[in-house]
């Protein structure tokens, strides 16, 4: 989720937390450790510092691990202990753990998922049900926080809106499903279906859908249960490994291959040599696939540059490759 809504969801707690008489006596403080505990596992978004590659193959990796799902919160207790040592501390602990780890938790159900149970598995956990940022959601947490504010008790508001928001998302479960379930209904059936994509936008009804079957990828979007299939692309396999010999070890190809599940590439001829690019298929919006990866090869399949990153215009794309190119 993003950090307005991992905000709102640590007011929620918060609120809650006034039901614990052993931490309202330091009230200022619980509030800021279940605030904190509700964004302390995106510290990693300061990776975005070093360079694309580097953010996209660790954020919501190790920080949102079991392990540090464990520490965060006895870190952020601990440094309150050190200004307020009367504090009890297993109430501290267990409010600001409940708050971490609810932001694990949530970032779950949308598509960018998290490792959430490394170091046991390093596989990507993403149910994909919630845009990352989801306005119905936001505005539900809001206004519990609103009706906290014109005086109303939090822990009945909160709790009723808890109820709400499990309700909510048992919903876009079930849309989603019932959706997935249309679009292979709409398509060839002598296809074997390799890989199913369905995942929010920010609108209610509208679903981005992607589809690999063993002859075809079929790319559409979702309104309400109506799928529309806009693009079609035949399947290929990986470049031969005279292209990729080199590319491989590229670190922004790395990082694209960690993230995209369903990708297409394209090899053209370029003054320089070649241009590779892989394109994430499950991103497509006015006509344009907004998450890539380019490599600049020279004649030899050498790479000499390369980028991968989110851009949402090829002008922007050519600009940022001309003008402040990544070299490998």
């Amino acid at each position: 989720m993003d950090t307005a809504t991992h905000f709102a969801m640590g007011a929620a707690l918060a609120g809650l937390a006034t039901v614990d008489p052993t931490v309202t006596a330091h009230y200022p403080a619980i509030a800021m450790a279940v605030v904190v505990g509700s964004q302390i596992p995106d510290i990693d978004t300061v990776l975005k510092l070093r360079n694309n590659a580097v953010y996209i193959t660790n954020h919501r990796g190790i920080t949102h691990s079991v392990p540090f799902t464990l520490i965060w919160p006895l870190v952020i207790v601990g440094i309150i202990s050190l200004f307020i040592p009367d504090i009890n501390l297993l109430h501290f602990w267990l409010w600001t753990q409940l708050a971490v780890f609810l932001h694990v938790f949530v970032d779950i159900f949308n598509s960018y998922g998290t490792q959430a149970l490394r170091p046991f598995s390093s596989k990507w956990i993403q149910i994909g049900i919630i845009n990352t940022f989801d306005p119905i959601m936001f505005a539900i947490l809001i206004t519990g926080s609103i009706l906290w504010a014109f005086g109303l008790n939090p822990v009945p508001v909160f709790l009723i809106i808890i109820a709400i928001l499990v309700i909510y998302y048992i919903t876009r479960r079930l849309l989603q499903q019932s959706i997935r379930k249309h679009a292979l209904s709409i398509l060839p059936q002598d296809e074997h279906i390799v890989k199913t994509f369905v995942a929010p936008t920010i609108r209610f009804f509208e679903w981005r859908v992607a589809v690999e079957t063993d002859r075809y990828y079929y790319i559409g979007r979702s309104y309400k249960l109506n799928v529309n299939f806009s693009d079609r692309f035949k399947r290929t396999p990986m470049p031969p490994e005279e292209i990729m010999a080199d590319a491989r070890k590229d670190s922004n190809l790395k990082a694209f291959l960690s993230f995209s599940s369903i990708f297409r590439w394209t090899l053209v001829d370029r003054p320089h040599g070649y241009e590779l690019r892989f394109i994430d298929l499950r991103y497509l919006k006015n006509g344009h696939y907004s998450f890539v990866a380019i490599l600049n090869l020279d004649s030899n399949y050498k790479v000499t540059h390369s980028y991968t990153g989110w851009v949402f215009s090829e002008d922007k794309l050519l600009k940022i490759l001309n003008n402040n190119p990544i070299k490998s």
